[in-house]
């Protein structure tokens, strides 16, 4: 199966088996929205460290939260074949769970144009999570990143999904 099979899922590859950036120059301008989200756990000790603000390197959720931002804004410098957006927003949010002693990330990214933002809104969620753990690996190297996803989209052809 290839891309010019129309039944085919993968639209990053031309006839030949070849990776292409997808040409969307024919799709309307919708407003498309995305949201992800993904979690570190970490020892109890790091959790307090961050929410008492006492973390060696500063505000640690409030610099995660201006890295996601930064992330989902250059996420076409990243990721090869995804195509520059013009973002009109970004919104990133926390959770701590001292029970279990985690912090979930979760991004909404925003724009009006022919392209989702999925990968903006992963790449968000994974950036925000990376700087958590570059704020606190002094504190615990054992910190683990996972549950990463996106939990829905809107607009554009396809429509709205959302995870179940």
């Amino acid at each position: 199966m290839t891309a010019s099979d129309p039944t085919s899922p993968l639209t990053h590859f031309d006839s030949a088996g070849q990776a292409h950036m997808v040409d969307v120059s024919a799709k309307a301008e919708t407003h498309r929205i995305a949201r992800a989200a993904g979690e570190i756990r970490m020892l109890p000790a790091t959790l307090a460290l961050i929410q008492g603000g006492s973390a060696k390197k500063g505000d640690v959720l409030g610099v995660a939260r201006i890295a996601a931002i930064q992330g989902a804004k250059r996420t076409s410098e990243l990721i090869p074949l995804c195509h520059p957006l013009p973002i009109t927003r970004v919104a990133v949010e926390f959770e701590v769970d001292p029970a279990r002693s985690t912090v979930r990330c979760v991004a909404q990214v925003e724009t009006l144009g022919r392209t989702g933002v999925e990968m903006e809104a992963l790449m968000a969620v994974q950036v925000g999570l990376l700087t958590i753990y570059d704020m606190c690996k002094a504190a615990d190297r054992g910190m683990v990143m996972g549950e990463i996803r996106v939990l829905e989209k809107h607009g554009g052809k396809s429509g709205d999904w959302v995870a179940p």
